[in-house]
């Protein structure tokens, strides 16, 4: 079992940026095929926001943060990042990383799941 830890959620004004990080200890994210991020706001279901492809580094986003969001590995430290740049009050969220034993995209094929970050994005 893998567990997971969020960090660097904050407070921002739209147009910031912030960068998350998730943790991994126990089992190492080469056991899972994706790492994955989500975000779930007040009163709106877990969404997809981006995910790697952990064999090949193959890299997925939602169309809502095409262009402006950027995941990464830091294979020597267990580690994956979501990059957020550009951000919008729309980004507020809490955002939880997780991972996935298949190539997939939808939350019910993540299995481990951190307790997430806070981001507040101020209009």
């Amino acid at each position: 079992q893998v567990q997971l830890v969020e960090s660097g959620g904050g407070f921002v004004q739209t147009g910031g940026s912030l960068r998350l990080s998730c943790a991994a200890s126990g089992r190492t994210f080469s056991n899972y095929a994706m790492v994955g991020w989500f975000r779930q706001a007040p009163g709106k279901e877990r969404e997809f926001v981006a995910a790697i492809n952990w064999s090949d580094g193959g890299t997925y986003y939602a169309n809502s943060v095409k262009g402006r969001h950027v995941i990464s590995r830091d294979n020597a430290k267990s580690t994956v990042y979501l990059q957020m740049n550009n951000l919008r009050p729309e980004d507020t969220a809490d955002y939880c990383c997780a991972v996935s034993p298949v190539r997939s995209s939808h939350p019910s094929q993540y299995i481990y799941w951190g307790q997430g970050t806070q981001v507040t994005v101020s209009s």
